[in-house]
């Protein structure tokens, strides 16, 4: 189960529920797999709408990583994700939501 508290959430691939948490680890890795631009920027596109699968996909392993998870974005190209794809992108916004939002305000 999540701990919101902790900057958690949960996303279900392959009908099995797995924690996300962007650790300061996690949060390196995908910035660097980001290759241009930065973190602020990253926010900056899901907040004006314009994130893409590529930012999605790359939080979502991020946040699954920061859980514990020892996968890769490849182990996820033929996955099903509840939701989808919009529902990966909503656990995906939430995610990095939490991981910016000082505890008390979530």
């Amino acid at each position: 189960m999540a701990n919101p508290w902790r900057g958690e959430v949960t996303l279900v691939i392959d009908g099995a529920p797995h924690v996300l948490r962007l650790t300061l680890g996690a949060l390196a890795e995908l910035e660097s797999g980001l290759g241009a631009g930065s973190l602020v920027d990253l926010v900056a596109r899901f907040e004006g709408g314009a994130c893409s699968s590529r930012d999605v996909l790359g939080l979502v392993v991020a946040g699954l990583r920061g859980g514990g998870w020892r996968g890769s974005a490849a182990d996820l190209l033929a996955a099903e994700i509840e939701g989808g794809p919009l529902g990966a992108a909503r656990v995906a916004a939430e995610l990095l939501a939490r991981a910016f939002t000082p505890v008390g305000e979530a």
